[in-house]
């Protein structure tokens, strides 16, 4: 998987590329990151990237030359067959909201190349004449799209094979398996007046596996309640759900 990032603050990107699984991932073959400044791409000696908005206004806009031909220059670095289906990503508040339906369709792609917005925002043509994807991370405001950026590639990093350890791990996260994770527990069994839930040492794999499930039902059913509606749920699921706050000591999950 082939990550360029276009940038103002290439030197924002070294962190991720030496961190933990992303950096194995890196050494291993399975991901690359380069980050490209845009100044590169500029034409007067002082290596101007923005200009003064027409109409007047405040803050400074990303100009479109450099942004152009900075991305040229990475889709010339694309094999042609891949070419077509490498999105070209623009972070911005404006754009789509990412959520795991974005990161599936990322992770399918051969690479992604993203344009870091900064100041007050792009051209205009910057986001008619190259962009295929414009997204965002939450309603609020960076000062430039480089932590944007950082939170898509690792996002997406998790779903190419071999990055995370085991394939398992990844769809039972939250989110991925479209509801929240259920508890998690660890050795010491008791902490500090706290025990970890018998079910989970009975070596029952059935009763773990459905103490499980209805744990993250509730779980998501109390935070976050929309994503039931988009939720994959069962019979079972449906049934347990309906009897909460009732009595739920029926077997329908």
């Amino acid at each position: 998987m082939r990550f360029q990032v276009l940038t103002l603050f290439p030197e924002a990107l070294r962190a991720l590329a030496g961190y933990s699984i992303i950096g194995r991932a890196i050494q291993n073959g399975l991901l690359s990151i380069t980050a490209t400044d845009i100044r590169r791409f500029t034409t007067d000696r002082h290596g101007t990237a923005d200009d003064y908005q027409f109409g007047g206004g405040p803050g400074m806009v990303l100009k479109p030359e450099p942004v152009f031909a900075a991305v040229d220059d990475a889709l010339a670095a694309v094999p042609d067959a891949e070419r077509g289906a490498t999105p070209v990503v623009l972070t911005s508040p404006q754009g789509r909201l990412l959520d795991q339906s974005i990161v599936d369709e990322f992770a399918a792609a051969p690479g992604l190349i993203i344009i870091c917005g900064h100041y007050a925002g792009v051209d205009e043509r910057i986001r008619a004449g190259l962009v295929t994807h414009e997204v965002s991370i939450g309603d609020y405001v960076l000062t430039g799209g480089e932590l944007a950026a950082l939170v898509i590639i690792d996002a997406v990093s998790r779903f190419v094979p071999g990055v995370v350890g085991s394939a398992e791990n990844v769809q039972e996260d939250s989110i991925t398996s479209g509801l929240l994770q259920h508890p998690l527990y660890t050795r010491p069994a008791e902490f500090r007046g706290m025990a970890a839930p018998e079910i989970l040492r009975s070596g029952n794999h059935a009763e773990i596996e459905r103490w499980r499930r209805r744990q993250s039902l509730e779980r998501t059913r109390r935070q976050r309640p929309d994503l039931l509606d988009a939720a994959r749920l069962t019979n079972a699921d449906r049934a347990y759900l309906a009897g909460l706050g009732g009595n739920d000591d029926d077997d329908a999950a």
